[in-house]
């Protein structure tokens, strides 16, 4: 019996030793870490061109940037005309810069087509968050007992400084937490359309929306932070339309403990009460978006990862949607809308290096998607696409983040996003049309003066009755 109570033992605590080393991962050792702002930039990506110049060396971010407008950004690049156009009969020779759900669309819809422009590293950072990415590196790790779950670092808090916590990422895991994390405007505000069309080409107008989009690790005072739980994300969100809906609010924080789901509010103005919900979460279908999406796909990606296996599978040159003015700032919904896709003329795709991170979901786990697929930008770190599987492992949901520079307050405003359903044939299109009346987007590098409600208070308070 002692020899089996010490068989026992033993093996619990290698169990627990395995568990440990597969929820937590070391930080870069300094050696490593001193190849960012030499071999690597300060934020990690390679600063050289590709080998054949199609990728350009970064330099710094947008040159000669025009004046924002009053209600939008214009387009930095008028003049540019695509280097050339891929469609379903030429798409073969260039299907290793393809992902699957461009290929998908493309096989799906003969008359589809990406049209590739040149591409302009157009991501800018301050010094300060750059100079916290490098003390970062050598301190930030992951912690939990679930893989994924948790970000700590040097900071006096014990989390990462104010930065990219993961510049030279390990694992699928850390680049999806650097998305978290990224450098984007502190806040931005903005109004603006959503669409839904049906298999059939019909529109349907999805609930407009003011929406506060918050960036609390991107203000330098670090004050927003304190007000948002040390939230990396969140949103504030109102809708304005229909009248049954209008007056209705979320407020959604994402915490570096990602195990913290409580930070979910709503009010509704019947009944005229703040309630939690937790329930905002996974795969949850989305009322306001007509259940099209579930509740972790806004942006792409957001809240904890506990039930998918992350597995980075490394960092490749593709086409993917970049600078996109079209979709984000300066067309009507009128000109964006097509039939069965977004008109295509409207969406500039470059040739980009982004980090690969496929996520299967865990045999234990439940969840609507069998396996996904993630696509991070290397400038920028901000999701650019992802692919959604069912559980017969075909492809179901492809994801576009259109993205675009804020070149006032810097970094990359990645607020519009357009998902196509190829089970049902629809797609919706979410902030865009910037060029409708009554539309606009701003940005902030900080939170002051901006009449945010930042806490389940100040919704009460902000409740039109």
């Amino acid at each position: 019996m002692k020899n089996l109570k010490k068989t026992y033992r033993s093996a619990l605590a290698l169990a627990i030793t395995l568990l440990a080393a597969q929820s937590g991962y070391a930080a870069v050792a300094e050696s490593e870490a001193q190849a960012l702002g030499t071999s690597l930039t300060k934020f990690g990506a390679n600063p050289e061109a590709s080998a054949d110049g199609s990728i350009p060396a970064y330099d710094g971010g947008l040159k000669n940037a025009p004046k924002v407008g009053e209600n939008n950004y214009p387009n930095p690049f008028p003049d540019e005309k695509p280097l050339y156009s891929i469609t379903q009969a030429n798409m073969q020779e260039h299907a290793e810069l393809l992902n699957e759900g461009t290929t998908a669309m493309l096989q799906r819809f003969p008359d589809y087509r990406i049209d590739v422009y040149p591409t302009r590293r157009t991501m800018e950072y301050p010094e300060w968050f750059l100079e916290n990415t490098a003390k970062n590196a050598t301190t930030a790790k992951l912690e939990g007992d679930v893989s994924g779950d948790k970000v700590i670092g040097a900071a006096e808090d014990g989390l990462p400084y104010q930065g990219i916590p993961f510049p030279i990422p390990q694992n699928g895991y850390e680049v999806m937490w650097n998305h978290f994390f990224r450098y984007a405007a502190a806040v931005t505000t903005q109004e603006s359309n959503n669409w839904l069309v049906d298999s059939s080409g019909s529109r349907s107008e999805l609930p407009g929306i003011y929406g506060a989009y918050l960036h609390p690790w991107s203000e330098k005072t670090g004050e927003m932070r304190k007000a948002t739980n040390d939230s990396m994300f969140g949103f504030w969100s109102v809708l304005t339309s229909p009248p049954t809906s209008a007056g209705t609010q979320f407020l959604n924080y994402y915490l570096p403990d990602a195990t913290d789901t409580s930070k979910v509010w709503f009010y509704t103005p019947g009944q005229r009460r703040v309630r939690r919900a937790p329930e905002f979460a996974y795969d949850t279908p989305m009322g306001s978006y007509a259940g099209v999406i579930v509740w972790d796909e806004p942006f792409g990606f957001v809240g904890r990862m506990d039930r998918f296996d992350m597995k980075l599978v490394g960092k490749k040159e593709m086409i993917v949607p970049y600078n996109v003015f079209g979709t984000t700032n300066q067309a009507t919904s009128e000109e964006l809308l097509g039939k069965d896709f977004l008109k295509p003329e409207y969406v500039r795709f470059e040739k980009r290096r982004v980090w690969v991170v496929e996520a299967n979901r865990k045999a234990d786990a439940r969840h609507a998607y069998s396996k996904r697929n993630f696509y991070v930008e290397e400038d920028c770190w901000c999701l650019v696409g992802t692919e959604s599987f069912d559980d017969a492992g075909k492809i179901w949901r492809v994801a576009q983040i259109h993205n675009f520079p804020s070149w006032d307050v810097g970094g990359m405003n990645s607020d519009t996003w357009m998902f196509q359903d190829l089970r049902k044939g629809n797609y919706i299109i979410i902030n865009s049309g910037r060029a409708d009346p009554g539309t606009y987007v701003r940005s902030y590098d900080s939170h002051k003066g901006r009449g945010l409600a930042l806490n389940p208070k100040a919704l009460q308070g902000k409740a039109v009755r």
